[in-house]
């Protein structure tokens, strides 16, 4: 049976079931997105290591309390999100830096992962002023409060809906559309002075 063509719900029924290429797949298929997102809240690589790989043993051990009205994506968001949070305030880290990819292992990859404002055509002056544009940009990220940065990561880095974030966070909808709003408003007050 061809498991990576499977969607994850199957995956997950076969998963309940005990067997293991369908645990290997759903491995597979979310290892680099909940590093990701971990990596991105906590700023360091080992720790997030460790943090997705206490998400997908929790995953595992509790895969048949997952409830399949819900998309598999935002359960296991929401497991790294919890344990990354949980981290961060026993830490009491509040910063973060939406680097590079964690995944880039040369530096042409390091930079090609890095947040960048797009701009077609542009010449090297214009490069230099977009590539530091796109620094600020994760400065200030790195400055929000571990919820508003959660919030605005889900949303643009990785492509959430809100009705997505509000499940991954288990906050209501408005509070999400808040939480993004205000994210947005600080940055803009922060970065305003170099988008004028």
């Amino acid at each position: 049976m061809p498991y990576a063509e499977l969607d994850d719900k199957e995956l997950v029924k076969l998963a309940r079931e005990g067997r293991e290429p369908a645990y290997r797949e759903l491995l597979s298929r979310y290892q680099r997105p909940v590093f990701s997102l971990v990596y991105r809240m906590v700023r360091d690589r080992a720790t997030a290591e460790d943090l997705a790989q206490e998400t997908f043993v929790r995953v595992f051990n509790s895969i048949d309390t997952y409830d399949p009205a819900y998309k598999f994506s935002s359960w296991i968001f929401k497991i790294g999100n919890n344990l990354a949070i949980d981290h961060l305030r026993k830490r009491k880290l509040d910063t973060l830096s939406i680097e590079g990819s964690p995944h880039a292992t040369t530096a042409d990859q390091q930079e090609s992962s890095r947040i960048t404002v797009e701009a077609g055509g542009e010449n090297p002056e214009q490069y230099v002023v977009h590539r530091e544009l796109g620094s600020h940009i994760e400065r200030a990220i790195g400055d929000l409060r571990p919820e508003y940065r959660t919030a605005i990561t889900l949303r643009h880095v990785e492509g959430y809906s809100y009705e997505e974030i509000a499940e991954v966070m288990e906050l209501p909808l408005g509070t999400v559309k808040t939480y993004i709003h205000r994210a947005r408003s600080e940055l803009k007050e922060r970065l305003g002075h170099l988008v004028e």
